[in-house]
């Protein structure tokens, strides 16, 4: 199996593009805080072979994989264990005071979805993990049988966006009464059977209950709350942030986390903005940018992401 016939780095060239600028010095450092398979780490040695690469996944089959995929650059590659908002701790303890390029490709990988056995898929039948991260914390199976018919109406309306929370919810308190639920395909006929039948054909019923599941095991929307600002804080002036994001409420996380880096922080009513007011960042795109049509027909996986980029134009005062 050649894993660059199963990976296929999303927005690969617009990345190169608008990161390649922070990159053109001498021992420059690049940052992959979403590691995954290692098809975008691959590119940006290839393309700059003077830069110095940290390379961020909580995923030890992911570590694993781009390990083996980028050992042509050993020499110039740091692979650390850790989610991504642990970028300043990555960087230190590689070395580096500060980065100059980051790549953030949220969300769930390809190699998770493609492996039945992680349970990331409502599709296959496996048992409910749903870990990012196999080696520690709770599961989708803990999740579905620990919590309350409120909490799991939370999460599947908040992470999940889901209008029948509410009736699923109480569908899976109901089913509990008969044994634990241990496996994706259990969950799939809980969900069919409480959907009314004038909406079964309306997508997926678990569509938006897997990703909600899937956010909570994994704390992703917190751990990005986090990320962002990290990874402002570490870029060197000069430095760029580019961030992949492919459901709305993460888009929605870094559009308004990126407004408040690119805002003056003048009191309204000055008549001049001060220096230490200014912005410190500015926007590389305007809005998302969307992946092309040629792209997402060759790489369905590329159809629903959102692009967006920012740059350091000053030190903080």
């Amino acid at each position: 199996m050649n894993i660059r016939d199963i990976h296929i780095p999303v927005m690969l060239e617009r990345c190169l593009e608008l990161l390649g600028p922070a990159l053109q010095k001498d021992g420059a450092v690049y940052v992959d805080g979403t590691l995954g398979m290692g098809g975008h780490s691959e590119a940006f040695l290839e393309r700059f072979p003077h830069i110095r690469q940290v390379g961020l996944d909580r995923d030890t089959d992911a570590l694993r994989i781009a390990g083996e995929r980028l050992a042509p650059f050993a020499d110039r590659i740091t692979l650390v264990h850790t989610v991504y908002d642990g970028i300043a701790d990555a960087l230190s303890s590689s070395g580096y005071d500060h980065a100059d390029a980051i790549l953030y490709d949220i969300g769930v990988s390809s190699l998770q979805l493609d492996d039945a056995s992680r349970g990331f898929a409502y599709a296959q039948d496996a048992p409910l993990d749903m870990r990012m991260d196999a080696t520690q914390g709770i599961t989708a199976a803990d999740v579905v049988d620990t919590y309350g018919e409120g909490d799991l109406r939370r999460i599947f309306e908040r992470y999940g966006e889901e209008k029948l929370a509410g009736r699923y919810a109480r569908a899976i308190i109901a089913a509990r009464q008969n044994g634990r639920i241990e496996r994706s395909g259990q969950l799939v006929d809980i969900l069919q059977a409480a959907t009314p039948a004038a909406l079964k054909n309306a997508g997926h019923p678990a569509k938006r209950v897997f990703q909600a599941l899937r956010i909570e095991v994994n704390g992703e929307l917190a751990a990005l709350e986090r990320a962002i600002p990290a990874a402002l804080e570490t870029l060197a002036v000069g430095g760029r942030l580019v961030v992949l994001s492919y459901q709305s409420l993460e888009d929605r996380f870094v559009k308004r986390l990126f407004v408040e880096a690119t805002t003056s922080t003048a009191p309204k009513g000055l008549p001049f903005e001060l220096p230490e007011h200014a912005p410190q960042f500015r926007l590389l795109v305007k809005g998302a940018e969307l992946a092309s049509d040629e792209e997402a027909a060759r790489n369905p996986r590329a159809k629903p992401v959102r692009l967006r980029a920012i740059e350091r134009v000053r030190e903080a005062s």
